[in-house]
């Protein structure tokens, strides 16, 4: 039903097109039709062969990601009030910086009734040098970067960029800020980006940060949210204070070095002051070739989606990655089209790509080489691929590159 599809991507349930879905299954046993409805409930221990609307109900909001209808209906209505009282004018809202790592929530703030400032950080460090420089020739390698990367014209970054800067360097003891974000390395980079860019602790910070969302099936970031469900997670931000601060900067030192082991000693623990960004840390830790075949794990999984389905547009490899293989997805389109270009052009591709308009649209399939190495049969690493870089670690065959294994420990190859 598209009443359940759509709130399971954006997390606002339509209750009167539940309740008449529910309404609806009900009719449908006692006419005796339905039998995989029927299955359903015997499954769940209710084995008829009478039925009520309650059990129909309880069906739905199965369904719908629930444990039960009053748990549905209880979530329903608290983000409705939340939409309807939002509070946000006695709660000083208006003297308040939003900032995000993009600009994907910027018209749903405004729609919730947010009136605050909203400032947006985009650098994608996930990709890319990001080097431990001073901050002028820290943002000379990253304009150059992104500029090559995504084919993009320089006015244009320099001015985004310029903005982004700008407002950085506004922040001190009197800002009032509210950080949005996911628990995806993505967001945590700009989460200790940010923070570890004060120059102390502003008069008020503030965190917003959810991994998931109660009936929402895949959570991949807050900007599938539906504006009603801003408003929900308002209240539920935390205050950060001075052991943030001093994570962040450890953590973003660590990011930044050429040698990863400090990193690594970070990634996975668990760190109550930022409690997502072990979890983050060490899945962008992965992101360092394999110690057994040289592959990233973004590289891995996606030639392993082509090995168990053959070729594919890549468009279809990246929905597949994004919905079900990637255990922390935190790649847009775009960066996934610039991941796939060293697979397809290097002196021994693991790619072949077909013709297509665009291309999302064209062929991917794997090289014998590719399959080799995801048999174990053979190195990425001894096929010359192309220099890149994770954080602030070069990886480059010719000087025996870090490597890391599953566990997270890194070591030079």
């Amino acid at each position: 039903m598209p009443a359940i599809n759509a709130s399971r991507h954006h997390g606002l349930l339509d209750l009167p097109a539940l309740r008449k879905r529910a309404k609806h299954l009900l009719t449908a046993l006692k006419n005796h039709e339905a039998d995989d409805t029927r299955e359903q409930l015997r499954a769940l221990g209710l084995p008829g062969p009478d039925y009520r609307l309650a059990d129909t109900q309880w069906l739905v909001a199965r369904e719908a990601g629930f444990a039960s209808w009053p748990k549905l209906k209880a979530h329903a209505d608290a983000v409705a009030f939340a939409a309807r009282h939002p509070d946000f004018t006695a709660d000083d809202e208006a003297a308040v910086q939003h900032w995000r790592c993009g600009n994907d929530i910027s018209h749903s703030l405004r729609t919730a009734g947010f009136t605050g400032a909203f400032q947006m950080l985009d650098d994608p460090m996930v990709m890319g040098p990001v080097p431990a420089l001073p901050e002028e020739q820290y943002w000379q390698v990253r304009t150059a970067y992104v500029q090559q990367a995504f084919n993009l014209g320089s006015q244009d970054i320099e001015q985004r960029q310029a903005a982004q800067r700008s407002a950085l360097a506004g922040l001190n003891s009197d800002s009032k800020i509210v950080l949005w974000c996911e628990g995806d390395a993505y967001d945590q980079l700009f989460l200790i980006r940010v923070l570890a860019s004060l120059p102390s602790l502003p008069l008020r910070l503030e965190l917003i940060e959810i991994t998931q969302v109660p009936g929402v099936e895949r959570f991949i970031g807050i900007g599938q949210l539906a504006p009603d469900l801003l408003a929900w997670l308002w209240p539920q931000r935390r205050a950060l204070g001075e052991d943030a601060l001093a994570l962040a900067r450890q953590a973003w030192a660590a990011y930044t070095a050429p040698d990863p082991r400090a990193w690594a000693a970070l990634a996975g623990r668990q760190h109550v002051a930022l409690p997502s960004l072990g979890r983050a840390l060490a899945r962008q830790l992965q992101e360092l070739p394999g110690a057994n075949d040289g592959l990233s794990l973004t590289e891995r999984l996606l030639l392993r989606v082509l090995a168990s389905r053959g070729e594919l547009p890549a468009g279809r490899v990246f929905a597949q990655l994004m919905m079900q293989d990637e255990p922390l997805p935190y790649l847009g389109d775009l960066m996934f089209h610039v991941l796939l270009q060293p697979l397809i052009h290097a002196p021994h591709p693991l790619l072949l790509e077909g013709p297509g308009e665009s291309w999302a649209q064209r062929p991917l399939r794997l090289t014998a080489l590719a399959e080799q190495v995801l048999a174990g049969q053979a190195h990425w690493l001894d096929h010359n691929p192309a220099q890149r870089w994770v954080g602030g670690v070069l990886v480059d065959v010719a000087n025996r590159p870090w490597v890391v294994n599953e566990q997270g420990e890194v070591w030079r190859r």
